[in-house]
């Protein structure tokens, strides 16, 4: 027998995911396919490993044969039987080091290509289906217990041909044994039949609740400054905690059903090699077998009946199997779209919304939404809390797409534009800027091309970030880790970036909200005059942003409730409820 099972990565699976397993098949066929070098060097050093223990019995037993004759050609005997050991270690090395290889190509392939997928696709497509902790966990672990596929189809083929290969030297030494052995298989292949149905259940359920326990933990780390404030740690313990009793539940049935197969096995191995080896006992007594080839006899049943030895190879391949639908189901959500049109190179960013309606949880969210920026125009997007803005500015950008409806730029549908010409020419700067890069200034030039230094400056400059920048301990070459930064810093930081990268669409989603008013101002000048000319869609919530616009769109429910000057909007006294008390300043002169 091989070791127990180990407990195989978290993941919980979708509703999405029709049967356990479901798409498990190309996924493991894909790493296959990938490392196929290295799994064909599996299976012949495997294979050739088989060979050399299936011939060894029979070499020592005829070197046992030659002893007990005192015949002088044991001398090579033995010599035959230390090279057979030795080629049995040095395969068996060879074995271990290309399926290592092998399991490491084939997990950073899967890793790779979760990875490129979960990019690929459009935000709320992968969080709509997975929580973060569960795509974390698909990519890690199931994705490693998925890649050791390969390498355990490989060694799972060598160890059947060894049990295969020896009956079929037993039967070639005396048929008698043999038959007696046949006598037995089947309850050992009955035996392994019903661990590999129960293993994979028990698999799957425990990589479930591993899911839900690393999902809570993941939720739990995130609001670790709440849960803190708020003084309930020990209930957030609890909560993370909670699935642990149906953890354990699951983990004692993996063993139960390993145990069982392991008690049977145990049982009827040793059942079969007495039989075999009373049976060959009594043909040594009648003079058919010599003290040699009972040896062999006796070994060659170990052998056979060492096709227990195959369950921990095919619970490996069951965990395997499980992980794989669990990556599977990540890979079959559907990319987002691209197709080949370029943007009209005199295009001035003219963004439309046609119709466009965006459905999250099952109630529409954006309704019916019909919106136009005019090019080259900056149009803030106001709106109590819930209202749909900061979704239409995903739609706007393309971070989502809509469920009905189109989005065009500049006069093509943002779904049938080229995507590196499309990424170049929308910018976002978000409320909440997570910073990519070794330093401050890769962080700044983080995007789809790299500006040169100068451009980097200007964009803090206009984002009023270079000041506090250059007094950081390296300045621009500072690693963000080592740069102790407010939260206003950060979405200036965040401002710089989306300005050094300003195409014919710049937007900003509540991108100020953290500024002072003296910055606001400041940042809203420097994009009328210091960055690349275009539209501007704002998600506002300060009267100053809304005051500062060419137009406002007024949300409400879902809907554009009005779109016109922030002056003309003002006298309505539903649009100034919009804005906190503490924002009720006097009306700014258009």
């Amino acid at each position: 027998m091989s070791t127990p099972p180990g407990p195989s990565s978290p993941a919980r699976p979708p509703a999405a995911e029709r049967t356990p397993d479901a798409g498990a098949g190309p996924v493991l066929t894909g790493a296959f396919r990938h490392s196929p070098v290295h799994t064909v060097a599996v299976c012949l050093f495997g294979a050739a490993a088989a060979a050399t223990a299936v011939a060894l019995p029979a070499v020592l037993g005829h070197t046992l044969d030659l002893v007990l004759r005192a015949d002088p050609g044991v001398a090579d005997a033995v010599l035959l039987c230390a090279a057979l050991l030795t080629a049995e270690v040095l395969l068996d090395a060879l074995v271990a080091l290309t399926g290592g290889v092998t399991t490491a190509r084939s997990t950073a392939w899967l890793r790779r290509r979760g990875i490129d997928h979960l990019l690929a696709l459009a935000p709320h497509r992968a969080t709509g289906h997975f929580t973060p902790g569960d795509l974390v966990t698909r990519l890690t672990g199931n994705a490693a217990e998925a890649g050791t596929a390969p390498t355990t189809a490989a060694n799972g083929l060598a160890a059947l041909l060894t049990p295969v290969g020896a009956l079929v030297a037993l039967a070639l030494t005396d048929i008698w044994p043999a038959v007696v052995l046949l006598a037995g298989l089947p309850l050992l292949t009955r035996l392994l039949r019903s661990f590999a149905r129960g293993s994979a259940d028990s698999v799957r359920q425990y990589q479930r609740v591993q899911a839900e326990i690393a999902t809570r933990l993941v939720e739990a780390l995130g609001g670790a400054r709440t849960i803190a404030a708020a003084g309930t740690e020990q209930h957030e313990r609890d909560r993370v905690l909670a699935p642990l009793p149906e953890l354990g539940t699951q983990g004692r049935r993996m063993w139960e059903v390993y145990g069982r197969a392991v008690v049977g096995s145990g049982i009827l191995v040793p059942l079969l090699t007495t039989a075999v080896l009373a049976v060959g006992g009594l043909r040594l007594a009648h003079g058919a077998l010599s003290v040699g080839e009972l040896l062999a006899a006796a070994r060659y049943a170990a052998l056979t009946a060492g096709l227990g030895g195959v369950v921990g190879q095919l619970n490996a391949l069951v965990r395997s199997r499980a992980a794989a639908g669990r990556t599977a189901a990540l890979l079959a959500l559907p990319p987002a779209g691209h197709g080949t049109r370029p943007l009209p190179a005199d295009g001035r960013g003219r963004l439309e919304l046609r119709a466009v309606t965006v459905t999250r949880g099952g109630a529409p969210v954006l309704r019916g939404v019909d919106l136009v920026v005019p090019g080259g125009t900056t149009m803030a997007v106001v709106g109590h809390s819930g209202a749909g803005k900061s979704l239409l500015a995903a739609v706007a950008g393309r971070l989502t797409d809509p469920d009905s409806g189109q989005v065009l730029l500049d006069g093509v549908p943002l779904d049938e534009a080229e995507p590196d010409g499309l990424r170049r020419e929308i910018g976002y700067a978000f409320e909440r800027p997570v910073l990519f890069g070794d330093t401050i200034g890769a962080a700044i030039g983080f995007g789809p091309f790299r500006p040169p230094d100068p451009a980097i400056e200007a964009a803090a400059r206009a984002a009023g970030a270079d000041a506090f920048v250059r007094l950081l301990p390296q300045g621009y070459a500072t690693p963000p880790a080592d740069a102790p930064l407010s939260g206003g810093e950060f979405q200036r930081l965040g401002l710089a970036r989306a300005f050094a990268h300003a195409g014919r669409l710049l937007v900003l989603d509540d991108a100020t909200s953290s500024l002072d008013s003296v910055t606001e101002h400041h940042v809203s000048r420097a994009l009328l005059r210091d960055v690349r000319a275009g539209s501007r869609l704002l998600i506002a919530h300060r009267v100053s942003t809304a005051a500062s616009a060419d137009l406002v769109a007024w949300m409400e429910g879902g809907r554009i409730r009005a779109v016109a000057p922030h002056a003309v909007l003002w006298q309505d006294s539903r649009y100034r409820a919009v804005f906190a008390p503490a924002d009720h300043a006097p009306r700014p002169v258009p």
